[in-house]
């Protein structure tokens, strides 16, 4: 049994969560399910993360002290956990956490012991949204290029980190594969990224410009450790052993963070003399109108609103339908109730009510065993496939992929139920072959309700309790059609 550590991001909790994080949660759910499906032992962690200046200045935007408004906001994220139906085994938060403060003090020690932090003086663009120096070479018009706003001027005594240091054991690792980065474009962006040259990195912060808000750097109580390298820290420090024993440490990470997953991490970690990650894997950006959705720049779609409108089988199928491995999309609701009256009402469960509607009319609900399936081989097939097809694409993280070929069979049961009419098929000789139909569509109704499970838990779930046993149970809808009840 192989044993598999899978991490988010843990956001800022500057505001409430938007669609674009849930996009995140929802893939990482998929992998942990499906895995454990698999037999493989699995934790999925998740988390927020309340160290960072962001988080004070948005308190103070509102009018309330940090702890508070910390508090408020990572409430919302934790309650995405029964929202959108996940399977976290653990969720993180940085802040008032004794073992991760002691545990990212662990990592500083050892990479202040591996020669790798020191003291000096630095003035550089900072901008808070991104927590992140740039260089002006890498501002757009003198503008951040993830947030469009002007970086302030910051000049302060930190402590860096030694980067430059690991330029090369970065290189070698991530080109051979031994630090697996998926898709492959986002691999070449960081091997081009390391070619260019790793300047070393602000690893503290003035406790004044943090307004005493973080973790304290070891031996120096006028410095707080910088939001990242105590962020980053929470995938070692949560679980101390699972990090050091897992086979397999996983990142899923959006591409706005994509440095600090693939470089600053892995190279703190070779300080530190702890295990790397093995897989780090990048999704882009869900937009609303083109532009990158944003808690902070209000109007964002709400996970929890999209549910309450239209349940959490809607917009998770939408999430991993609709979005590719490569490429940002645009989100909106009308394509979200498109997708789900077309797929979700009018396939899956038109399919299902259908054939159980049948197996009752014509069999008294009871599914005849060993009758002999005529032309069931593209079914069968379909149904033979879907495992393997689903295995492939995950192991891809092409989460579109996946669901289309679990999609492929609800297509091919419906071309089923129309080259053989079952209803029409009636008298003694037509007996065998109308068990046979329905045995068929049963069992493909099976197959889809298995195979449906990680990705919809909630739906597989109810597709399972209506085509399982000798004895079918009565007919109930399965899904609405959402474009009826808006």
């Amino acid at each position: 049994m192989t044993k598999i550590l899978l991490t988010t991001t843990i956001p800022y909790v500057n505001a409430r969560p938007h669609v674009g994080f849930a996009l995140e949660l929802v893939q990482a759910d998929v992998l942990a399910r499906h895995l454990r499906r698999r037999g493989q032992q699995v934790r999925l962690q998740t988390g927020t993360d309340d160290n960072s200046l962001k988080n004070v200045l948005a308190a103070d935007a509102a009018g309330v002290p940090v702890a508070d408004f910390v508090d408020g906001n990572a409430r919302a994220f934790a309650a995405l956990g029964d929202v959108l139906t996940l399977s976290v085994d653990a969720f993180v938060r940085t802040s008032g956490d004794e073992r991760h403060r002691a545990g990212v003090q662990r990592i500083w020690r050892a990479c202040a012991a591996s020669g790798d932090l020191y003291r000096r003086d630095y003035t550089g663009r900072y901008c808070v949204g991104c927590e992140q120096f740039y260089a002006p070479a890498d501002l757009v018009d003198g503008r951040c290029p993830e947030h469009g706003t002007v970086p302030a001027e910051v000049a302060e005594e930190n402590w860096f980190f030694r980067l430059s240091r690991y330029a090369e054991p970065l290189r070698a690792l991530i080109a051979s594969g031994r630090l697996r980065i998926e898709p492959a474009a986002r691999r070449n962006e960081v091997l081009a990224l390391i070619e260019s040259g790793l300047p070393d990195f602000s690893a503290s912060r003035s406790r004044e410009r943090a307004r005493g808000w973080g973790i304290a750097v070891p031996g120096d109580a006028g410095q707080v450790v910088y939001v990242w390298f105590d962020a980053l820290g929470n995938y070692v420090t949560a679980a101390p052993d699972w990090w050091a024993s897992a086979r397999r440490r996983v990142h899923l990470v959006g591409k706005g963070v994509l440095r600090f997953h693939a470089v600053y991490w892995p190279a703190i970690l070779l300080s530190a003399g702890l295990p790397l990650p093995t897989e780090i894997v990048v999704h882009d950006y869900l937009t609303v109108d083109g532009r990158k959705i944003s808690k902070s720049a209000g109007g964002a779609a709400s996970p929890v609103g999209l549910v309450d409108r239209y349940g959490v089988d809607a917009v998770r199928w939408w999430l991993l339908r609709e979005v590719p491995p490569v490429g940002d999309v645009d989100f909106t609701e009308a394509r979200l109730v498109a997708r789900a009256d077309e797929e979700l009402a009018n396939g899956i469960g038109n399919l299902v009510n259908r054939v159980v509607t049948l197996v009752h009319r014509l069999r008294s609900g009871v599914v005849a065993v060993g009758s002999p399936v005529p032309g069931d081989a593209a079914l069968r097939a379909a149904c033979d496939g879907v495992g393997p097809a689903v295995d492939a694409a995950l192991a891809g993280y092409d989460f579109r992929a996946a669901t289309s070929a679990v999609w492929s069979v609800v297509v091919e049961a419906n071309r089923y139920v129309e080259r053989w009419r079952p209803w029409e098929l009636g008298g003694a000789a037509d007996r065998d072959v109308l068990d046979g139909c329905l045995a068929a569509l049963v069992a493909a109704c099976r197959v889809i309700a298995g195979e449906l499970a990680p990705f919809l838990p909630d739906l597989g779930a109810r597709v399972a309790r209506q085509v399982t046993g000798e004895v079918l149970p009565p007919a109930v809808p399965l899904v609405r059609r959402l474009s009826r009840s808006r």
